[in-house]
């Protein structure tokens, strides 16, 4: 990778631990595509209401930045979303389900760059 891996933590402890688990995830981005320009993942917490003080029982929310020729790809995990609610507050699994997400709008990017590629129309060499 170009530019090397930003990672920040907002209303949350920095852990070494998830640091290292989010730069190896964006590793295995690199095996589907080595021109990653650049990768920016936040964890955090949002904040607590008034109905619920403690920020312990809010879900992690992880969203994920990558550059690549032309394009942003981002994800956004809502943990608003029941489903997401639920498995969310383990951050490992937060940072899992975000590059999983990832994983697939990378391979998604990939295949349309090939498609547009081989559609081209092909320069007259004769």
């Amino acid at each position: 990778m170009q530019i090397p891996v930003q990672i920040s933590f907002h209303g949350v402890d920095k852990s070494d631990a998830v640091e290292t688990h989010i730069r190896d995830k964006v590793s295995k981005l690199e095996r589907y595509f080595d021109r990653i320009t650049g990768c920016r993942v936040v964890v955090g917490r949002h904040h607590h209401s008034r109905t619920n003080l403690l920020t312990k029982d809010q879900p992690f929310h992880v969203s994920v930045v990558v550059e690549v020729p032309g394009e942003e790809l981002v994800v956004k995990r809502d943990p608003k979303d029941p489903v997401v609610l639920k498995d969310h507050r383990d951050v490992k699994i937060a940072v899992r389900d975000a590059f999983s997400t990832m994983q697939r709008r990378l391979k998604e990017y990939v295949d349309k760059r090939w498609h547009d590629a081989r559609q081209a129309p092909q320069p007259d060499l004769s």
